[in-house]
């Protein structure tokens, strides 16, 4: 016997080992802090996992395999949520190592069902049919899309301007299954499966090598708007003591006021809830008015994250969002943040739930927001190119693909995004963040402006590639030109396609296992 032999009779025999060698795979390929690239390990994460489940016949069995190789893949990708809310982080955890279950558990009633090969090319369906589908409920976090895991690896996943993540997460997916069915079969069956692995490292590497060639090949000169961010380094906890705001304020006042002298920027650009407290109120019109001031004497234009309020009767409710204010006395240009985070800004379900109201697990100063409605995108005059559509989204919804389409969809030719990643500390937590942000780049073939409080503070072009960054928990601005795209990826036009017809052949693929069932029944 072979050691490769030995090793596949082991895992097919073990009761957790596979599991937990799985689960180890797939978080350590999850992006974490730059000096660490061990993305290509989810091409053959779940194949210890999928060969230990071969010869599982109780259901109890089989959950318990599954649910500790997702929990030990929580564990490593998601424990920083804990360092901003300790009991919120426990909870997602181990709600989200549950609803990684569901795919695989689907794979289990299928293999009943039909059997245990039939299961195998189900899986890929069955699997990003409920990525998509658990993306589209408010309980969602949808952080762990198994795509997301690719988010560094820029020569290989430039296809996602086509299938989006989903197409990532479906292609590693059939890979794996390859890899099981190589491993497990005969030396003819391994020289088989071979030959569509090689293709499918391939394939990708010459799409993107095609694409960068004409990039670097077109003369065409690019428009390009000159940003400036503003990474404050403002203690997130403390920020939302009142005393605090003033200093905040002048911090703010302080490092713009260098930077537009000594940059010039079209805009500049404030992190996420910037301005701690609601500006646009009667009560703080002296603030509103001392803003203005500064943009008429900076000659620029201002995109910041504060606190909104909309009074309705005796009600008010607060929400996290950003505006768009330019030099003079023009209104401005408001969104609300729609995508929250699950009980750290907002509990699911909640209009429909009232009484849920206080179950969330608050950090500092985020405690219950209200959720926008509308994917408003905001329009700068400016002196080169007349008006300019940018897509201004906030922190969390830049991990929501479909999402962001709907801004470009409007005309936005680049996209910012506000957000405040110092609840996390120093962990990987932030790196993933942006890493993500990298998809929507790639998806939507639009640059992006990251400006954070504490970092990540980074400008990205349409490949997802950097183009200037800062050190993060630093006081620091960043100027750059940042380019400005105006065309329609196929998958901007159609974010929602792949994972449909995924989740359409999901439905058939269970209908015929139904029907070989019944079929060998009788």
């Amino acid at each position: 016997m072979t050691p490769l032999s030995r090793t596949i009779n082991y895992l097919s025999r073990s009761r957790y080992a596979a599991s937990l060698l799985s689960g180890v795979f797939l978080g350590v390929s999850f992006p974490s802090y730059p000096f660490i690239r061990l993305e290509l390990l989810a091409w053959v994460a779940l194949v210890p996992l999928i060969i230990s489940l071969r010869t599982v016949e109780r259901a109890s069995d089989f959950f318990q395999r599954v649910y500790l190789a997702m929990l030990v893949f929580c564990l490593i990708t998601l424990w920083w949520v804990s360092l901003a809310t300790l009991p919120g982080g426990i909870l997602t955890l181990f709600a989200e190592a549950f609803f990684l279950t569901v795919p695989l558990f689907a794979f289990y009633v299928v293999k009943k069902m039909a059997g245990y090969r039939f299961a195998l090319f189900s899986l890929p369906f069955l699997w990003v049919a409920w990525e998509w589908a658990y993306m589209q409920q408010e309980l969602s976090l949808g952080w762990l899309t198994l795509g997301n895991s690719q988010a560094n690896l820029n020569f290989m996943i430039q296809y996602a301007d086509i299938t989006g993540v989903w197409g990532i997460s479906f292609w590693l997916l059939w890979f794996n299954v390859l890899s099981v069915l190589a491993l497990t079969g005969s030396r003819k069956d391994a020289l088989r499966f071979a030959v569509p692995m090689v293709l499918m490292i391939v394939a990708p590497l010459l799409y993107s090598a095609v694409l960068f060639y004409r990039d670097g090949a077109d003369q065409k000169p690019l428009a390009h708007l000159r940003i400036t961010l503003v990474q404050p380094n403002v203690d997130p906890h403390g920020k939302w003591v009142q005393r605090n705001s003033f200093d905040i304020m002048e911090r703010y006042y302080r490092l713009t006021g260098v930077a537009v002298r000594e940059e010039r920027p079209e805009l500049v650009i404030w992190p996420e809830t910037a301005i701690p407290f609601h500006i646009l109120g009667p009560l703080y019109a002296d603030d509103l008015q001392s803003l203005r001031v500064s943009l008429r004497k900076w000659h620029t234009a201002l995109l910041t994250g504060f606190v909104d309020v909309i009074e309705t009767g005796a009600k008010s409710e607060s929400f996290n969002a950003s505006m768009l204010l330019e030099p003079g006395n023009g209104a401005p240009q408001l969104y609300r943040k729609m995508c929250l985070v699950p009980f750290a800004e907002r509990v699911p379900y909640l209009d429909y739930f009232p009484w849920l109201g206080n179950a969330t697990f608050s950090l500092s100063g985020i405690r219950g927001w209200g959720r926008g409605r509308d994917a408003a995108v905001m329009r700068l005059a400016t002196a080169r190119y007349g008006e300019v559509v940018i897509a201004n989204v906030i922190c969390y919804e830049s991990i929501f693909p479909a999402f962001v389409t709907k801004f470009v969809r409007k005309g936005a030719r680049l996209l910012t995004v506000v957000t405040n990643d110092g609840w996390y500390s120093t962990s990987y937590g932030p790196y993933q963040h942006l890493a993500i942000g990298r998809l929507r780049c790639i998806e939507n073939r639009r640059a992006m402006a990251r400006c954070a409080n504490t970092g990540l503070t980074v400008v990205l072009d349409r490949f997802g590639r950097t183009i200037a960054e800062i050190p993060w928990w630093e006081e620091q601005t960043l100027s750059a030109e940042v380019p400005l795209e105006s065309g329609l990826t196929f998958y901007t036009s159609n974010p929602d396609l792949l994972p449909k017809i995924v989740s359409a052949i999901s439905g058939l693929l269970f209908l015929v296992a139904f029907i070989k069932k019944e079929l060998w029944l009788s």
